[in-house]
């Protein structure tokens, strides 16, 4: 299994709006994607959330074919599209992993 996490610092000034926008909006389409089977938001703690709280996103695939054809054919429209809605307000990268255990 692979696992694309995808960590992001919200501003603190849309941070209840940004996270229900994740689910309502763009889970659903990473989900549609066929790429993803599930996902899991994470807020990270001992941070300092002062600015904003940061969140880590894992996307599961079952092989790294998935998580190509998603890098290939959905990632840049997806990724626009949250820029296109909250601009600079975010910042967030990506880490591709491998399941061991």
């Amino acid at each position: 299994m692979i696992v694309y996490n995808v960590t992001v610092k919200v501003d603190a000034a849309i941070a209840v709006e940004w996270l229900q926008w994740l689910y309502d909006t763009y889970a659903p389409a990473m989900l549609a994607t066929g790429c993803f089977w599930k996902y899991h938001v994470l807020h990270l703690l001992e941070l300092d959330d002062a600015e904003g709280p940061t969140y880590a996103i894992q996307w599961h695939a079952h092989t790294t074919g998935d998580y190509d054809t998603y890098a290939i054919n959905f990632a840049h429209q997806l990724q626009q599209e949250a820029v296109k809605k909250w601009g600079d307000r975010f910042v967030s990268f990506g880490t591709l992993m491998k399941v061991l255990a």
